[in-house]
């Protein structure tokens, strides 16, 4: 558990290097994307949201307590969540906006242009413009007037080519003064400047954009956000627009709209009611001109001007009688309105009149209930249509009320005749006791009868006339205010806490992703970590890359790439304490060329001279020589290896280079380069160049070829005591050296096998120690410095 937790520690702190040594890079995309998010904030328009609190008040709520069924059922809550979700779809219907549109002349917007962007002025704009199109003209145009102030007095107006007036040219505008009648392709119009304060000011550049009504009504009705509670008859309205003194009218608007609507719906059972009995006013005033007319014309005829004294001979009970006949005639009476007004308007969509005076109050219900749904039928149809499922259920109702209200008055209407003749019949037997009474007088006695009847009834419909107005002004609107429209003028979007954050999260997270997947794409090899994970090979050590100035370390050096051989050196000796007589020869390989071979085998031996140990560096890489450049000398003779190979009369000592500024260092360079290498290596005269500088040397430093590219190496492997496998960092394809190195370790053709990482950069993946302490050990570190000693 303990090696799986240092492993997991190690590769966490191995991934942080990464990112870290690549703090230049994420800076640059985080600020650039700070950058840009500052100028989204600065250039982008502001987006303000205004809110309202209503409550709908249900005028179907009564006193009475719900019955058991109703609580039960659940039919209390889920009526009344159904109201409330009718009159929001009110409330939102493109009829009750298109008035709001209108009213507030939203489809016609004003922009002041600037060098970047333009600002909409909403209160006051600079110029205002009259129309003498009718509206339905002027509603159904989408156009953009461009107008630029050249004098308090005159200006110049441009065709719409979608160009700014920043880059246009004032001899193609139309030059015009305020107040004159322009012509155009809907109509004439006059543009007359605003006064005073928000005058507009000579030189500035004016748009005005004309939209259709129906696209403005989509725009409102898709940002408006209306809110309501399950169980509650509370209403919040939301909106949000760039200007936030429009959302707030708007929302005011839509209130306002609301409040007029459903008065109106409530003032038409008033105005049918009014109307009935304005009719039956005039025929009853009618009637009673008749009967006063007829009256006066009996008392001219008889002379029956002095009836005051003959008041006595009426019993009281007659009086009683008769005052019980006027109210059954006038029950009578209305009845007949009544089933008139119920025939003249057999349609389903027509209003009844209500509460006229009839003496059942179950008719009065029928009647009320009858005008209540078809108020809900009729709002209902504002948004649908007659074949909707629920006006369908609703005309069904309203007929069958119809129905059980015809039925009603007909039974009525006989029992008032019944209960009627009885009256008469009363009557006729209290007249028959008044026999004596002159023929002339009970002949005016009934024409008063019927004078009295006609005015108690036009009196009474005066009364409910009067009723009829009152109730007309004591509607309230059902929307009651809890909160009016306001805002708190604080811009909802963009937001800049939010566009910050993002951008500085996007700046984060697109060079992280570009470094993520870069480090998962590279199969190079960068450090040791890299080169343990593709080989299970002894690591010998490694060397730091440097400038190709410093190719060859010296004696007195304390960079980075002298203490790695150093230590390369130390590792050496260890790995072979055991060859203490004989001469330990270590030969250096890679995989391909331009790796750093020869670049090592110099080096090494260069490093391992400088402990007064006697080195014999052989170039016996005869194909490509390159150690006496790296060593900037002359070869001290011309024959080298490959001559003393190919020409039996050589003598070892002959080809022996002895270096004037290191005496503990020889060289034998690779000669004339031959043409067939490996058929030259393959000769017993390479044994016997081993065998003689065995004992004469510390150390034999063999430059070999590469070899993933040549067998040369392979040829003299068996002379060996160590090879050092020299790998090029970020040079070599991980699938190449394992192709390669691999099976020569497995198979154990490469004797002592090791791996040097040859020109590693600490700095390049962010990981790494690093080796000594430069050229200045006392040197201090700038603090953008991650990479560790």
């Amino acid at each position: 558990m303990e090696s799986k937790n240092v492993i997991s520690t190690k590769e966490i702190k191995k991934v942080l290097d990464l990112y870290l040594s690549r703090w230049k890079l994420i800076s640059f995309f985080v600020i650039i994307a700070l950058a840009l998010a500052y100028s989204y904030l600065r250039y982008s328009t502001n987006q303000y949201e205004a809110s309202a609190t209503i409550r709908i008040k249900d005028d179907k709520e009564s006193q009475k307590l719900p019955s058991l069924s109703e609580l039960s059922g659940g039919s209390l809550l889920s009526g009344k969540s159904t109201a409330i979700a009718d009159e929001v779809a009110v409330m939102t219907s493109r009829t009750l906006l298109s008035n709001i549109v209108k009213n507030l002349n939203l489809n016609i917007t004003y922009y002041k242009q600037g060098k970047i962007k333009e600002q909409e002025i909403y209160e006051n704009p600079p110029i205002k413009l009259n129309f003498f199109a009718h509206d339905s003209i002027i509603h159904k145009i989408d156009t953009t007037l461009f107008i630029k102030i050249k004098s308090p007095s005159e200006f110049l107006m441009f065709k719409d080519d979608g160009k700014s007036l920043m880059n246009r040219d004032d001899a193609l505008g139309k030059h015009f003064s305020f107040g004159d009648r322009i012509k155009t392709g809907f109509g004439d119009i006059v543009i007359v400047p605003n006064s005073g304060k928000y005058s507009p000011t000579t030189g500035s550049n004016l748009r005005v954009s004309i939209k259709r009504i129906s696209s403005i009504i989509g725009q409102y009705k898709s940002n408006l956000i209306i809110s309501t509670g399950a169980e509650s008859s509370i209403v919040k309205l939301g909106l949000q627009d760039n200007i936030p003194k429009r959302a707030i009218d708007v929302l005011n608007q839509i209130i306002k709209e609301y409040n007029n609507d459903v008065i109106i719906d409530k003032e038409e059972v008033v105005k049918v009611t009014s109307d009935f009995i304005n009719n039956r006013l005039e025929l009853v005033f009618k009637e009673l001109e008749e009967v006063d007319f007829s009256a006066e014309q009996l008392q001219k005829r008889n002379n029956l001007t002095a009836l005051g004294s003959q008041a006595d001979i009426y019993l009281q009970s007659e009086r009683q009688n008769e005052s019980q006949i006027n109210s059954t005639t006038n029950n009578i009476q209305l009845i007949d309105y009544m089933q008139e007004e119920l025939k003249e308007k057999s349609s389903s969509s027509d209003l009844l009149p209500s509460n006229i005076g009839l003496s059942d109050g179950g008719i009065n219900q029928v009647t009320k209930t009858h005008n209540e749904l078809v108020a809900e039928r009729d709002k209902l149809l504002k948004n649908s249509t007659e074949s909707n499922p629920v006006v369908i259920n609703l005309n069904n109702q309203i007929n069958t009320l119809k129905e059980q209200l015809g039925s009603s008055l007909e039974n009525m209407r006989k029992s008032s005749e019944i209960t009627l003749n009885n009256l008469n019949r009363e009557d006729a037997r209290i007249r028959g006791q008044l026999y004596s009474a002159p023929t002339k007088q009970r002949q005016l006695r009934d024409i008063e009868r019927q004078q009295s009847i006609k005015e108690s009834l036009y009196l009474y419909l005066l009364e409910k006339r009067e009723e009829s107005a009152i109730r007309l002004g004591m509607f309230t609107p059902n929307a009651k205010v809890i909160d009016n429209a306001y805002s708190s003028y604080t811009p909802v979007s963009p937001n800049k806490m939010f566009t910050y954050l993002a951008a500085f999260i996007l700046g984060l997270v697109f060079p992280i992703a570009f470094i993520y997947l870069k480090d998962l794409l590279d199969t190079k090899i960068y450090d040791k970590d890299d080169l343990l994970e593709v080989l299970s090979i002894p690591y010998i050590g490694d060397v730091p890359l440097t400038s190709k100035k410093t190719k060859l370390i010296s004696k007195v050096d304390y960079s980075p790439k002298a203490e790695a051989f150093r230590i390369i050196r130390s590792n050496i000796d260890f790995l072979l304490k055991k060859n203490s007589s004989k001469s330990k020869k270590i030969f250096i390989t890679s995989t391909r060329a331009q790796e750093g071979k020869s670049h090592t085998s110099t080096n090494l031996a260069t490093s391992i001279s400088f402990s007064e140990r006697t080195v014999l560096l052989i170039e016996m890489d005869i194909r490509v020589p390159k150690i006496m450049q790296y060593l900037k000398e002359k070869p001290s003779t011309e024959i080298g290896l490959s001559d003393y190979i190919a020409d039996k009369s050589i003598k070892l000592n002959a080809i022996i280079n002895k270096l004037k500024n290191n005496e503990y260092l020889d060289v034998i360079s690779s000669g004339t380069i031959p043409p067939n290498p490996s058929e030259l290596l393959m000769s017993d005269r390479v044994k016997d160049l081993f065998e003689y500088f065995e004992d004469k040397y510390d150390y034999i430093i063999v430059d070999t070829s590469a070899v993933g590219l040549v067998s040369d190496t392979l040829l003299v492997s068996k002379f060996a005591d160590m090879f050092i496998y020299v790998v090029s960092a970020n040079n070599v394809d991980k699938r190449q050296l394992a192709a390669v190195a691999k099976p020569l370790y497995n198979d154990k053709r490469l004797p002592n096998m090791n791996i040097l990482l040859n020109g590693t950069d600490f700095g390049k993946k962010g990981y790494g120690y690093g080796y000594g302490y430069g050229n200045n050990p006392h040197k201090k570190k700038k603090w953008y410095y991650f990479s560790k000693k």
